[in-house]
């Protein structure tokens, strides 16, 4: 059977499409110098010949997060913000420490999906589909088990137990951002 010109063309744009996108550079460190001259993913990019392991680096997430506050929780976000090298990568994580009964409350990611890992205590967990449905997806979460937040959909975490709780969030967006639904609503 044989192809017209125009058919193969057709092919190859469809192909192209449906691939993620191969990076033009190994990477792209942010620096907060508007005279970088390559700008990608609204940041300047170092030059990649002064790259250093710090550019790839964020140390402490061994310190426990200060929880004596009103929500009993703490997420330390590792984004592009906190190493630069995450820039054009596509990921960041955020680890979330929990006093007993802490909350991390109703929040959104509008650019990325999060999958939360559970390493140590017990956490409920949930998010809330989207119209006409706006069901609620929740379980129960203990050491090892892991949970996926589909990305711009409500969701939160909750310490269900009387001891600390601790959990590692990995976000498929080096800029996920955040959306706080009570501050939002209520201020």
């Amino acid at each position: 059977m044989k192809k017209t010109v125009a058919e193969i063309l057709a092919y190859v744009a469809l192909w192209d499409v449906a691939s993620d996108p191969s990076p033009l550079q190994d990477f792209c460190v942010a620096v907060n110098d508007s005279k970088a001259a390559v700008f990608v993913n609204g940041n300047f990019c170092q030059d990649p010949k002064m790259a250093t392991a710090n550019d790839f680096f964020f140390p402490g997430l061994n310190i426990p997060g200060n929880t004596s506050n009103k929500l009993g929780s703490m997420v330390t976000p590792v984004t592009v913000a906190q190493i630069g090298g995450l820039n054009t990568l596509g990921i960041s994580m955020a680890p979330l420490d929990f006093a007993p009964y802490g909350l991390n409350p109703p929040h959104t990611h509008p650019r990325g999906t999060e999958i939360l890992t559970v390493m140590e205590g017990t956490l409920y967990v949930g998010f809330v589909t989207s119209n006409p449905d706006n069901r609620l997806i929740s379980k129960v979460l203990c050491q090892g088990d892991v949970f996926v937040f589909p990305i711009g959909l409500i969701h939160f975490q909750l310490n269900v137990g009387n001891t600390p709780a601790v959990a590692i969030a990995a976000l498929s967006s080096q800029n996920p951002g955040v959306i706080s639904i009570a501050n939002v609503v209520f201020g």
